[in-house]
């Protein structure tokens, strides 16, 4: 590792202009993304993934793949041109989510109640472009660029953080992250310095009451009454008590009670997510949930668990590497197409990435309504603008040689 403290890039390095993926790489990024696609698996058991990943790889020539983060990949592309001991690591993520496809493509999952709505596809194609690009013309730089393939970006236990856990990053000088963007038309790059995304926390809730007979609901306590009570003031802290350029989200997204028409519910369970843009904001919420659940059961007459488990960090970008991003997408596709776009409140675990190195995560433009790319991620027709892919394959590479380079003596 070079300078892990220091300048992320050195100024006045060199940007490549276009860059010239072969297309027989491109047409295979195209193919390995539909298969993805046909076949996602869901967070922490994406072995066919992994093997499918590797074998991909290894169909490139590429050797010393090996495997991380339980299901994931990491394979070095090691640069035998101008010597240069800086090391640069691009994260793609390949997990699915647990939802039913309603996309209408040739490719849909096979796999009933996975889909990969969220693009992770699409990512893991480009970085296999990426890697098979760099390991075809590693002649032409030096340096080292670490592909890594992570898997659990979803859910817990988190891919990112087992990541950085395991040391993957401990001789990286800095990272670089793409995500997909159903709100940027393709065939355009989003980025911009300082926090992106948001730290994502997730929160169990039981509420207790006492069953009765329906008819009779004066004899029990209520305790769906009681949740929906919840549910709506939970509201108020991110309406009513935080500035509204404070960044916060709190959504409930699930409610489970009750079993009979004719019994009132003595237990009620609910599960949601918050999401904020600052530690103290975080905590402040964390507090909030706390009281305010608490009081409404006591009110009520029930009684409330309450568990919110920490998740990922928000990602902040790194300010020379978002220069980099954007001098790099310059030379790519023109400066027309660079769009200085603030974050978005999606959640990512490379927030991990970003604690432990300079990083930056930009957005890749897939909106297209002639492809039907225009439903937001997570949703059951989301759609990927294949077009968009070789651009966002064309910047990761152009940014990884550029940073390389600027390590040169």
């Amino acid at each position: 590792m070079s300078n892990p403290e220091g300048s992320a890039m050195a100024s006045g390095s060199a940007i490549p202009g276009t860059i010239d993926i072969d297309a027989g790489i491109l047409d295979r990024m195209i193919e390995i993304r539909r298969h993805l696609h046909r076949n996602p698996e869901l967070s922490n058991q994406e072995a066919g993934t992994q093997s499918y990943l590797r074998q991909m790889l290894a169909g490139q020539g590429i050797a010393d793949i090996r495997d991380v983060a339980g299901f994931g990949l990491a394979v070095d592309i090691v640069g035998t041109g101008k010597p240069s001991n800086r090391k640069v690591a691009i994260r793609v993520d390949i997990d699915a989510l647990p939802i039913d496809e309603e996309s209408g493509v040739d490719y849909a999952s096979i796999n009933p109640g996975v889909m990969h709505a969220c693009g992770h596809d699409a990512h893991a194609s480009m970085g296999f472009a990426v890697a098979a690009h760099l390991h075809q013309s590693r002649d032409s730089f030096g340096g080292t660029v670490r592909l890594i393939f992570q898997p659990a970006e979803e859910d817990e236990p988190s891919g990112g953080k087992r990541v950085v856990e395991e040391g993957l990053l401990d001789d990286i000088d800095a990272a670089i992250c793409v995500h997909v963007d159903p709100y940027t038309p393709t065939g355009k790059i989003a980025v911009s310095s300082g926090p992106y995304t948001l730290a994502c926390d997730t929160f169990d809730v039981v509420v207790t009451g006492s069953a009765a007979h329906a008819a009779k609901p004066y004899e029990g306590i209520d305790a769906i009454a009681v949740a929906c009570s919840m549910v709506g003031e939970l509201q108020k802290i991110v309406s009513r008590e935080i500035d509204p350029y404070d960044p916060l989200v709190i959504s409930v997204t699930g409610i489970n009670g009750g079993n009979a028409y004719n019994v009132i519910a003595g237990k009620v369970t609910l599960k949601g997510t918050i999401r904020s843009g600052s530690d103290a904001t975080r905590e402040r919420a964390w507090r909030r949930v706390h009281a305010i659940l608490e009081a409404i059961a006591t009110a009520h007459g029930a009684s409330v668990q309450v568990d919110i488990h920490k998740g990922e960090p928000g990602v902040v970008n790194d300010v020379e590497m978002t220069e980099l991003i954007v001098a790099s997408a310059k030379a790519c596709i023109g400066p027309d197409n660079v769009l200085n776009t603030p974050g978005w409140t999606v959640a990512d675990d490379f927030g991990y990435y970003s604690e432990k190195r300079p990083s930056v995560y930009f957005r890749l433009g897939i909106r297209n309504e002639a492809a039907g790319s225009v439903f937001p991620l997570h949703h059951a027709r989301f759609r990927v603008d294949e077009a968009a892919l070789k651009v966002g394959a064309a910047t990761l590479v152009s940014a990884a040689t550029a940073f390389l380079s600027a390590g040169a003596p």
